[in-house]
């Protein structure tokens, strides 16, 4: 190309740039001249936009102001606010010397920086440094309009000298922090952080601030998610026009060049994802809702839910609530192994999600029996197979154990003598005290209460679960739990105070119990007061416990309510619970001593009526025994017993109860069975209707069925 034709190009340039010098002097001179008096009346009839259009993105914080989780606007935006002391001093002092030198000084519009701009672009033929100070940008954010024409200059400077009139430096600084754009949908400096970085802006390298002071003049052809050597050039330009001011040294800026330049964007913060959806639609007029939780142990319990569900399986879940039992603040609410996995339908809350709570509710029926004073932890009770009426429980291993202490029995967690015990308070006495402290049991439509519920026949969320067990860990006076710091609280249903579960000594006594239950294997040690509990069908497995300052609540299994053989309380739950202790502290806060005027006393050293449990329900049972009864088959059962080619076998008979020596009786004569055979078969020489009786030796008890041979 010869020079002429270069020339010929560089001539409507220049020309350009005179009508924007000329432009700008006549500007500068109007605003100069106009004089206050003018520029008060412009101003009132032409105010200047001080708020954005539309409303920032919504944000959920921990009980520090550290970000849970933000949403994004109505328009799909992140814009995040964020105030002058939360961003790193090191980026406002690149940004200012890169953008603004005399941000401090000048009133909006800076005519020396104008004038340098535009004698710069006259004699180079390009732009070198631009003359729009931060407000001027702010001004442009503001109104939303971004077209670079004479006018539209002109208004943004006399809108900048509006904005000095109205707010103070940081005001206008904290508005170009958060609206400034960054690619994408990214508006403001914290949200790019968070992005690019992964971090706070309050805390940058100089090679991060200076890309962050960088992105705002081109953010889309500068994006380094897309184009990182177009960042890293712009960077570079940044460092070195910023060393040139003295502002930091060229070592400084040379070392900031090697910096590595992010080339992805990284995932907005999503912790406590399933509270934070429910403050939003709990009270969605609030901009920042702020919580209980801890923001670096919730992320810790949600990290641990995701290991710990990759070992058990793809379609398993968890969750688990934290709650500081001294004030009822949850400090961690995990809702979900993973809420953005299909495979664990991880958006499903399984923190308020009613399941089958197990053997978890055992302690709460001893603790009633402990403050009627039918028992004491060192009462004996009989674990051996017993009818109830119709129902007839078996401990989950299907051994029974013979005399235990109810200690024993409630840390092996023994079916038959929960049941008893519950028999003798009555199912729906403990429904309503769990009722009244402030629960939420969810049983089947138009049925009361029943012997069931102590094992796991009821529905029950684990934040009603976990507001039990911080009821008993406070000596049985209940609080009310809670994640929400804002009006509105954390949503609804959450459980109430309410009123006592049971008094202090009872409530001690079951902990106390609890505390000396083994720990899981490899677990940790310390005292942790905790139960396991697995609902029927290996649907639900449960690990709840407390220490002296918090209480712990823990679930997994399938959300879709699936079985999961092999799925116990014991070995899917508790290692997650000790776990989650482990992450509170290093150790368990002790547990308080006994209240005044608790019995601590021996098997033997105890009063006569509490050495033995009675049921005062059923008082012709023998105490220590369990009435006789027939198990198999049935009464009005149907067998067939008749083998191909019509021969006859013997009726398979069994008796559960506490006798000894047994007689059999068919049709009300006697058989010859073994007198200890609990199981065995009988010879039945007819079709049809027939009566079979057993007997207790001694005369004291017997049972009867009638069944109908085929």
């Amino acid at each position: 190309m010869s020079a002429g034709a270069s020339g010929t190009e560089e001539r409507p340039q220049r020309r350009r740039w005179r009508r924007r010098l000329l432009v700008t002097v006549a500007t500068l001179a109007v605003l100069a001249g106009v004089g206050a008096g003018a520029l008060d009346r412009f101003d009132k009839r032409h105010p200047p936009t001080l708020e954005p259009a539309g409303r920032p993105s919504v944000m959920v914080v921990d009980r520090n102001d550290a970000l849970l989780r933000p949403f994004t606007t109505e328009a799909g935006r992140w814009r995040l606010p964020v105030a002058v002391e939360d961003v790193d001093p090191r980026y406002l002092k690149l940004l200012m010397a890169y953008e603004d030198g005399r941000f401090r000084d000048h009133i909006g519009v800076d005519p020396l920086a104008m004038v340098r701009a535009a004698w710069q672009a006259l004699t180079t033929g390009g732009i070198v440094s631009g003359g729009s100070t931060l407000t001027m940008q702010t001004a442009r954010l503001l109104d939303d309009r971004h077209e670079r024409t004479l006018s539209r200059k002109l208004t943004e400077m006399i809108h900048a000298v509006q904005l000095e009139r109205r707010l103070n430096k940081d005001e206008i600084l904290e508005r170009y922090l958060a609206l400034a754009p960054f690619g994408g949908n990214l508006e403001g400096v914290r949200a790019a952080s968070l992005a690019y970085f992964g971090r706070e802006p309050n805390r940058l390298t100089l090679g991060q601030a200076a890309l962050l002071v960088a992105l705002p003049q081109a953010p889309e052809s500068r994006r380094p998610d897309r184009h990182p050597e177009a960042a890293r050039a712009a960077r570079d330009r940044v460092l070195d026009r910023v060393a040139g001011t003295g502002a930091i040294t060229q070592e400084e800026a040379e070392a900031a060049k090697h910096e590595r330049m992010p080339t992805a964007r990284r995932p907005v913060p999503m912790h406590a994802p399933h509270l934070a959806r429910r403050l939003l639609a709990a009270d969605p007029d609030t901009l920042v809702h702020r919580t209980t939780i801890d923001v670096r142990l919730q992320s810790q319990l949600e990290e641990l839910a995701r290991d710990w569900t990759r070992q058990l399986g793809p379609y398993l879940s968890a969750a688990i609530l934290v709650v500081d039992h001294e004030t009822g603040e949850i400090l961690a609410d995990v809702g979900s192994a993973d809420f953005l996995s299909v495979p664990r339908q991880g958006h499903i809350d399984m923190t308020r999600a009613v399941r089958s709570p197990g053997s978890t509710l055992k302690p709460f029926i001893y603790g009633l029996a402990f403050e009627a004073g039918l028992a004491n932890p060192e009462t004996l009770i009989e674990d051996r197979p017993t009818r109830f009426g119709d129902y007839r429980p078996e401990n989950f291993d299907d051994i029974f154990h013979g005399t235990v202490t109810i200690r024993e029995a409630l840390a092996r967690s023994l079916n038959v003598p929960a049941v008893a015990v519950l028999d003798a308070i009555g199912a729906n006495r403990l429904a309503v005290r769990l009722r009244d402290a402030g629960v939420t049991l969810k049983l089947p439509r138009i049925e009361a209460p029943s012997l069931a519920i102590g094992l796991g026949g009821v529905g029950l969320t684990l934040e009603g679960l976990a507001h039990l067990y911080v009821a008993l860990a406070r000596g049985g006076e209940p609080i009310a739990i809670s994640a929400g710091q804002s009006p509105g609280g954390a949503g609804d249903a959450e459980p109430t105070a309410g009123a006592a579960l049971f008094d202090a000594r009872a409530a001690w006594q079951v902990a106390d119990i609890l505390a000396e239950t083994a720990p899981p294997e490899n677990a940790r040690g310390g005292r942790i007061a905790y139960k396991t509990g697995t609902s029927y069908g290996y649907r639900d497995a449960w690990s709840v416990g407390f220490d002296g300052r918090y209480v712990v609540a823990v679930w997994v299994g399938r959300p879709d309510s699936a079985p999961v053989p092999g799925l116990t309380g014991l070995s899917a739950a508790a290692p997650l619970l000790f776990d989650s202790f482990a992450r509170i502290a290093p150790w368990p806060t002790p547990l308080p001593g006994a209240p005044a005027g608790t019995l601590i006393a021996s098997t033997g050293d105890l009063p006569e009526p509490l050495r033995r449990f009675r049921n005062p329900r059923a008082p012709d049972v023998e105490p220590g025994r369990t009435p006789l009864s027939i198990s198999y088959p049935p009464d009005g059962a149907t067998v067939a017993i008749s083998a191909p080619g019509g021969e006859r076998q013997p009726l398979s008979v069994k008796v559960d109860g506490s006798a000894d020596r047994l007689v059999w009786l068919v049709d009300g004569r006697p058989v010859s069975v073994p007198p200890y055979r609990r199981s065995t078969a009988i010879p039945v020489a007819h079709s049809g209707a027939v009566r079979i009786t057993v007997l207790d030796g001694t005369g004291g008890a017997s049972d009867s069925v009638t069944v109908f041979v085929e």
